[in-house]
């Protein structure tokens, strides 16, 4: 690089050339002048970071247009955020391991998709226009430029030319589209109900979104009950399928088992009836719960319980059942329920219980199959058809059950639900605790449900062509009274697309999860003005390869999704059912927190004393020290870019991905070993490029064939080391997501480069392919160190690999591949040790006894490095993990 030099000595004072030099030399960057600074400084990381920032991004954004229909697919989702206005951790945790996976998967060949977007409606945003008397939709996309510029300073690669919003109506739009196909299938629908109220929010909520206290999931506040007509979908219908589908998933690390419980054990199922009083139809219907569907031909009664709606809403029989209601005991009715299924007519009966299984309000009496439904059949001198004839066998079959009589009870169970079904008179498998979903709420800033209500014909759905019915613009909010969009006259009163007359739109608007249950189909046609999206991109790129978020989202989201998907599939959008396959769930980023002991409030660490050996308020009072969820309210959070600013890029993507496994929580303190851990391993890589070049410019020829026996052996380690690392990091990248134990690795292999004599540096073809190797295996997890340290490396005097002689930028590189020569088992395992679940360092195991745990404690503490851990600590426990070579000390602090 003579023209650099000469550069620099032209602008450099005449009368002190050298010490100028120097003074630059220290300052710059080999990718800028071709100058390789020996150590690897704060300032060096600076530069490097501000230098490969837009050239990695550009060559992202270049090679996402690039179609190539010879590369496999990969899509790699992170659940969206809402725009809140500012990153905190727990977005750096998500999306640095979307990055992370994105960037090895394209290394890998494929054609990746890693998506962003903002799931933009919702209370927050409404609440925050309330108290600053804006208009929400200005308030959203100023945040949601700030948080963009935010994910860019981050360096996350993200397709963004694939962007979507939630509350832009070219998206909307298409939720709406999708309720209307819910509408149309009879899914949607709406009806008098007891719902959950917020009084904080002013909203219904969904029973999914009240904790097990009794509050409200956002607002905290105690929920009230109250009676409202409410929109649903009705999710309980495909609870069979979305309970099934579960087994053909790779395991999910417990969340399986969360969407399984929550769905319950589909053992009935649901039939509809009309009411009618002296034989006259009321216009009520009801869908009540069987737990023996094969039997309900011998259905005795329909009971209902006393906080039914029927009994406190407007329905037209409530003073019916009102005169006939005692409290504490069975009341026969004058309402008859009629079984659209079996045509028979049977009597209403207010039950003297106040729950049924716990969540049920309805349900059919089968005086065959339960000694309590007979009893109060009985009591109440009420007739029955008996349906079921006992063998001497043991089995069951059917009599007085029409054409389904003379099956056995299983097979009866199985083509009565079927028939029903055909008849679209209930027959779903379900679980007797699953509701339906309650989308209605009664705030602005929401996607508004496509609805009008006319007195002639009924609810209406809007007509695809009049798609989207946008927010109408209103001059204030107040989050207070009745829907807000009330108040919009010209945009309530309309005409009925049916007959043309007058009709009022519907004033809720629905809950966002709607809005977030297919954000994921519309990411692969972004776009599309004519569709939700095209079926063959959504074929192309569904499944989802792997989804990223936080577990809090494990039963709702989940859910919801999951519903969408197969009805989609069912309505011909899309191949698939299940729109995830595997599912990547992260803990949370805990931050210390300290709080009086005696009134719980939480205090800012300048007003504490640290001084003494437990810390005390400057104010007095004892204090408590525990980790929460960052927050401003506990004085606990950090700013990512402060973190980012202080530590660098790379440091924080490495602390993030090497403190814990992605499901565990992160404990942040950056005096545990994690963070100098990952600071001394970017030096430490550092050291080795710079030692590999020192090596090459002594001037002699690297030549193989000077390395003695010794050496020769030393270099047959090298290459053993480095195709296990290769096979282990692969493994955890594509397997278990363990991003720790592939950093533990990758150090295990530093390690064994380190140690490498001068010779061996100078004339091995292992060594350099091993440290080639060990940077590409870097460069998905700390991007810019790795784009720097390849720079150095290709511009390696004398090279003896072809690795070295690539074109391109580290993150263009093909992963490295384990040798086809590689079959023997390595004959030693580089073991993480943790410490309470936190990363202390690594200890090298023999691989025969790397599965026993007290011979691994054992190893372990006899270690340099075990010595120095646990000479004053007391060990509770050590558990070895089966999935990876960890072990983890639970000590008493």
């Amino acid at each position: 690089y003579p023209f650099v030099w000469i550069r620099m000595f032209l602008t450099a004072p005449l009368l002190s050339p050298v010490p100028r030099l120097l003074s630059l030399s220290a300052r710059t960057l080999f990718s800028e002048t071709g100058v390789w600074e020996k150590n690897y400084r704060t300032e060096t990381r600076q530069r490097l970071e501000k230098w490969w920032h837009p050239r990695i991004m550009a060559e992202w954004r270049k090679d996402a247009l690039e179609k190539d229909a010879k590369k496999k697919k990969f899509y790699v989702l992170s659940m969206f955020p809402y725009p809140s206005g500012r990153l905190h951790m727990g977005h750096v945790r998500v999306y640095t391991i979307s990055d992370t996976i994105s960037h090895f998967q394209r290394m890998r060949g494929h054609q990746v998709l890693n998506p962003m977007g903002w799931d933009a409606f919702g209370l927050p945003a409404e609440n925050a226009a309330i108290e600053r008397g804006l208009d929400p939709d200005e308030w959203t996309k100023s945040n949601i430029v700030s948080m963009r510029e935010q994910l860019d300073s981050l360096g996350l690669c993200f397709n963004w030319d694939r962007e979507v919003t939630t509350c832009l109506p070219d998206y909307y739009k298409w939720t709406q589209y999708l309720f209307i196909k819910l509408f149309e299938a009879g899914l949607a629908y709406q009806k008098e109900a007891v719902v959950n109220w917020d009084p904080v929010d002013q909203t219904v909520l969904a029973d999914e979104q009240v904790d097990e206290n009794g509050r409200s999931w956002r607002s905290g506040a105690l929920v009230e009950q109250k009676m409202l007509k409410q929109w649903f979908i009705k999710t309980t219908n495909y609870a069979k399928p979305l309970l099934d589908a579960l087994a053909e998933l790779p395991e999910w690390y417990g969340v399986k088992g969360m969407q399984a419980n929550w769905i319950g054990a589909c053992t009935g199922c649901y039939f509809d009836f009309k009411l009618k009083v002296n034989g006259e139809d009321t216009g009520e219907s009801l869908s009540a719960y069987s737990f023996h569907p094969e039997t309900v031909f011998g259905a005795a009664y329909l009971a209902i319980l006393p906080s039914h709606r029927l009994l406190h809403g407007s329905s037209s029989v409530r003073s019916v059942l009102q005169k006939a209601f005692q409290p504490g005991r069975d009341c026969l009715t004058e309402v008859s329920a009629c079984n659209l299924f079996t045509g028979h007519e049977i009597p209403l009966v207010i039950s003297r219980k106040d729950s049924f299984d716990g969540y049920l309000d309805t349900v059919i009496g089968s005086p065959d199959c339960s000694e309590e439904d007979l009893s109060v059949a009985r009591a109440l001198n009420l007739s029955w058809t008996t349906v079921l004839n006992s063998h001497e066998d043991g089995t069951q079959t059917l009599i007085n059950s029409e054409e389904f009589s003379g099956l056995t009870r299983e097979q009866a169970f199985d083509s009565i639900t079927q028939k029903a079904q055909e008849k679209k008179v209930g027959g779903y498998l379900t679980s007797s605790k699953l509701r339906d979903w309650l989308i209605s709420r009664q705030r602005y800033w929401g996607t508004p449900i496509p609805v009008v209500h006319c007195g002639s014909c009924g609810p209406v759905g809007v007509p695809v062509e009049e798609l989207p019915v946008t927010l109408p613009k209103l001059p204030s909010l107040t989050g207070k009274g009745a829907s807000p969009l009330e108040a919009a006259h010209d945009w309530v009163n309309c005409k009925c697309p049916r007959c043309k007359g007058p009709a009022r739109r519907e004033t809720d608007t629905m809950d966002t999860f709607v809005d977030s249950a297919w954000y994921y189909f519309r990411y692969t046609d972004p776009h599309n003005p004519d569709r939700p999206f095209e079926r063959h991109l959504a074929d192309h790129w569904l499944p989802v390869d792997v989804y990223i978020g936080g577990k809090e989202h494990a039963v709702m989201h989940l859910y919801y999704a999951r519903f969408l998907c197969h009805f989609c599939r069912d309505q011909g959008l899309v191949a698939h059912r299940e729109p995830f396959w595997k599912l990547l769930v992260q803990g949370l980023i805990k931050g210390q927190t300290f709080k009086l002991a005696n009134s719980g409030q939480y205090l800012k660490r300048e007003e504490i004393d640290f001084t003494g050996k437990e810390p005390v308020a400057l104010g007095g009072g004892r204090v408590e020290v525990t980790w929460e969820k960052m927050s401003k309210s506990k004085h606990n959070g950090l700013d990512p870019q402060e973190v980012v600013q202080q530590y660098g890029v790379d440091t924080v993507r490495l602390y993030t991905l090497y403190a814990a496994p992605p499901e565990q929580d992160i404990l942040w303190n950056v005096k545990t070993d994690a963070l100098p851990g990952v600071l001394r391993w970017q030096s430490r890589l550092w050291q080795l490029v710079t030692k590999l070049r020192g090596a090459r410019q002594l001037g002699d020829f690297p030549n193989p064939s000077l390395l003695k026996k010794k050496e020769l052996e030393e270099t047959k380690k090298i290459w053993i080391n480095k195709n296990y690392t290769i096979q282990e990091v692969t493994s955890h990248f594509t397997e278990d997501f363990l991003f720790n134990a592939a950093i533990s690795r990758l150090m295990g292999l530093t390690n064994t480069l380190t140690v490498s004599v001068p010779s061996l540096v100078q004339h091995s073809v292992e060594f350099e392919e091993a440290l080639a190797a060990l940077v590409m295996m870097t460069a998905p997890m700390a991007p810019y160190l790795a784009s720097e340290l390849w720079a150095g490396l290709c511009h390696v005097k004398n090279p003896l690999s072809s690795l070295l002689q690539r074109r391109g930028n580290v993150m263009q590189q093909s992963w490295p591949a384990v040798d086809p020569e590689y079959l023997e088992v390595p004959d030693f395992v580089e073991m993480s040790v943790l410490i309470n679940n936190q990363p202390s360092g690594t200890v090298t195991v023999p691989l025969q006894v790397s599965k026993d745990t007290e011979k691994v404690q054992q190893l372990v503490l006899e270690s340099p490095l075990g010595q120095k851990l646990f000479s004053e600590r007391s060990i509770k426990r050590a558990i070895l993990s089966p999935r990876t070579a960890l072990i983890n000390f639970l000590t008493e602090e």
